[in-house]
């Protein structure tokens, strides 16, 4: 089996994450290309929060090892991981996927007012305002803190088809 390979795409929250992982799975689905797309959101989402409560349980990783293992037995070898802090956790998940996957990292980022309409057309009306605050603050952390190595993407005025053919250019999934 060739060695694993995974593509982390972080960015705040409303910043496209989700659509463009679901583009970039369209555009390899059409190319016929092996892939898993993983939710990171979801890995640990619960009440209280598990990596506030238990953060030495590391639950998001311990079930992307799960999870990972699963879609390895099945011959997958590609991953597109989404989670808006992956770009400054990468390094964990990686780890986490056990095989030492050959990694892209990815950080998606937008403007304050693409940021609001997107989050206000899936809230299906206005976005408290705490909301918008706390994702140009994420905005900021992430840009900052990820390493200057990591692609940047702006998806302010780019379709999400587009993001998803550089991002399969940049991981090299797609055949020539």
């Amino acid at each position: 089996m060739p060695r694993s390979e995974v593509l982390f795409i972080g960015g705040r929250s409303g910043v496209g994450k989700s659509t463009v992982a679901e583009a970039l799975h369209d555009l390899l689905a059409a190319a016929d290309v092996r892939h898993a797309v993983i939710e990171g959101d979801f890995l640990d989402l619960a009440h209280p929060a598990p990596h506030v409560e238990h953060p030495e349980a590391h639950l998001a990783e311990r079930n992307l090892a799960a999870m990972w293992a699963a879609y390895r037995e099945l011959g997958h070898h590609r991953l597109v991981y989404t989670n808006t802090v992956s770009v400054l956790e990468h390094e964990r998940l990686a780890a986490a996927m056990g095989d030492e996957p050959v990694v892209t990292v990815v950080l998606l980022r937008a403007g304050d007012d693409a940021t609001a309409e997107r989050l206000a057309r899936r809230a299906g009306g206005a976005v408290p305002a705490a909301q918008l605050a706390h994702s140009t603050r994420t905005a900021g952390r992430l840009d900052t803190a990820t390493a200057h190595t990591v692609t940047r993407i702006d998806t302010d005025s780019t379709a999400p088809a587009a993001i998803a053919r550089r991002l399969a250019s940049l991981t090299g999934w797609l055949p020539d």
